[in-house]
């Protein structure tokens, strides 16, 4: 997760003291050579198991791998109380379209808040696949919980990545005929994938820029940028399931949260828009602080809210 630029000013003391102490631990990322991506994805994964951990001693969850459509899942859901059968979550996680950065800690705490098993989508990276495999992946998988659940009781949501391919599918559930999902969760993501969002100028170093938007690219590969397909924002957005779009403050990609929201609004959808002061680009998946739970409380409840309505 990159750090705010060292220009920023430090953070308010409205922030609990957990926050200050995840700011004050991160460091920038720095350097000009490669990203070792083998080394990244293993990282990710030791972050994923270490905070993971860590919310599961407060929230009682199991985690099953498993396979839908031949696309490899994990699937949470609460170990003690109800769970709602009727209803599914459909995630798809962080990690710069080349990494698993929350298909664990974006996910225990919303299956416990909301009772409803979620099905967290390990679609292929870039850049060995680039754009569409990812959304293939995800179409694959919510094609087959259409067989088994009424599109008005699945939920899609993801951070940061998975908050782009969530709107890229979509425009692709519209493009192919398919009825789209009864509520959708944007945390922190970029439909333009064509320019340099405003915040990501802001808020990331240089190297930490060129890391980014190299990812971007390799994501991209040899398609349109333009094509509504990859940024939903060109695209016709009518009908889009209520959305809920959060970011931070300090988020690199607030810009294109905040503009994805002004268009749904624009195109009449259900939309809601919540923004955490100077807080760093999705820092519920990694930092255990109040401001974390806080934002978990808000994604279930907006998504346990609209799910199933008839």
């Amino acid at each position: 997760m990159p750090e705010p630029a060292a220009h920023m000013p430090p953070p308010p003391d409205t922030l609990s003291a957990e926050a200050r102490a995840y700011l004050a631990s991160l460091v920038p990322m720095e350097g000009g050579e490669a990203i070792d991506l083998p080394a990244m994805r293993l990282f990710t994964e030791q972050i994923q198991a270490l905070v993971g951990a860590e919310q599961r001693k407060v929230h009682a969850v199991t985690v099953t791998e498993d396979a839908i459509a031949g696309v490899p899942v994990r699937r949470i859901a609460r170990s003690s109380g109800e769970v709602d059968r009727r209803r599914i979550l459909l995630n798809l996680h962080g990690g710069g379209f080349a990494t698993d950065s929350g298909s664990l800690t974006e996910n225990i705490p919303i299956a416990a808040l909301s009772g409803i098993e979620v099905i967290a989508v390990r679609y292929r990276f870039a850049p060995e696949h680039p754009f569409p495999a990812a959304v293939d992946d995800a179409l694959a998988v919510y094609r087959a919980l259409l067989a088994e659940h009424d599109p008005r009781d699945i939920g899609v949501y993801g951070t940061s990545a998975g908050a782009v391919i969530g709107p890229q599918l979509m425009i692709r559930l519209k493009a192919e005929g398919l009825p789209l999902p009864g509520v959708l969760g944007v945390f922190s993501g970029e439909p333009d994938l064509v320019g340099t969002a405003d915040s990501l100028r802001i808020f990331a170093s240089a190297f930490e820029e060129k890391v980014l938007t190299d990812a971007k690219w390799s994501y991209v590969g040899g398609a349109d940028p333009k094509d509504p397909l990859l940024s939903p924002i060109f695209g016709d957005l009518t009908g889009f399931p209520p959305t809920l779009c959060l970011s931070s403050g300090r988020d690199i990609l607030l810009s294109g949260t905040v503009n994805l929201h002004r268009a749904l609004t624009d195109a009449g959808v259900a939309t809601e828009l919540v923004v955490y002061d100077a807080l760093p680009h999705a820092f519920w998946s990694s930092m255990l602080a109040p401001e974390s739970d806080d934002a978990f409380r808000r994604m279930a409840g907006f998504l346990t809210r609209h799910l199933g309505r008839r």
